[in-house]
């Protein structure tokens, strides 16, 4: 390779991880504001009122009113927030699960191997929204149900991914010295190897945020996740079906483009993140 063609590389890479640099801080400057605006908006959009009912979209109502005369915009943010306050503790949860199950199957192997690996096989076999929806109406329902369900099912794949990494950091030369040293396994995992997985465990993290939202949000608008009492989007969606046929079209396109928006940055945040993460563009 001439001189010429590697700068040109370089420089190529060097602007392809600023371009990354830049959206994942724009993604994480809307989630910033999102919140701030959920947190900085009153009640009052919320409150019933007859006399604005069905009204669609203006400057005074920017995304317009429902049939109880609602204020759309103080609902979407609202419900917004709920999802994203949903999704972020339900991925914690299965980013959890799956760190713990993969560094156990890869540290100690065997039968322990065995068995996590069944159980990742018996969880992926299953069919997603059944399992979603039986452990979310065991669980009684509401935000603790929700929050389970999607836990509970969407581990397996970060797992794997853990489990595999693990392995191959097991045949390196610092891991096979502190072995014969007589370092204990959990030693190793501890001070060894999960230093190295954090970078893979948070981005397996962020990219686990787009599924917690939208299972939690199909949950809800099934009637198996939150109360109707709150502005989740789900709840905004159910309801607005009732009101489709009557032409109020903006309760149904608003949240759902919104909801999607809002999947789409997360994508986004963690697709970037993983690539300036990726140590053949870290060289440059």
């Amino acid at each position: 390779m001439s001189a010429g063609t590697f700068k040109k590389r370089q420089a190529f890479s060097m602007g392809n991880r600023k371009r990354a640099t830049i959206l994942s801080v724009a993604c994480i400057l809307f989630f910033a504001g999102l919140y701030v605006a959920g947190f900085l908006l009153d009640d009052g959009g919320l409150r019933t009122n007859f006399m604005y009912r069905n009204q669609p979209p203006s400057f005074e109502f920017l995304f317009g009113t429902d049939w109880l005369g609602r204020d759309l915009l103080t609902r979407t943010i609202k419900g917004l927030c709920i999802s994203l306050q949903i999704g972020m503790l339900a991925a914690f949860c299965s980013a959890v699960f799956a760190t713990l199950f993969g560094l156990c199957a890869a540290t100690f192997g065997g039968k322990v191997d065995a068995a996590v690996t069944t159980l990742i096989d018996i969880v992926m076999s299953t069919p997603h929204l059944v399992m979603l929806i039986l452990i979310s109406f065991a669980m009684g329902g509401g935000a603790q149900g929700v929050v389970t369900a999607v836990a509970l099912t969407h581990w397996t794949r970060l797992a794997r991914i853990i489990r595999a990494e693990v392995l191959q950091l097991k045949n390196m030369d610092y891991v096979a010295v502190s072995a014969r040293l007589g370092k204990s396994k959990m030693w190793i995992a501890r001070k060894h190897i999960f230093p190295h997985l954090l970078p893979q465990i948070i981005i397996g993290l962020i990219l686990l945020f787009p599924h917690a939202i939208l299972h939690s949000a199909g949950l809800t608008f099934l009637g198996f996740g939150l109360s109707p009492h709150n502005p989740s989007i789900g709840v905004l969606l159910s309801e607005s079906m009732q009101h489709l046929s009557t032409g109020y079209w903006w309760l149904a396109i608003i949240p759902g483009v919104s909801l999607v928006l809002m999947v789409k940055m997360f994508d986004i945040l963690g697709n970037n993140l993983r690539y300036i993460n990726d140590p053949q563009t870290s060289q440059h």
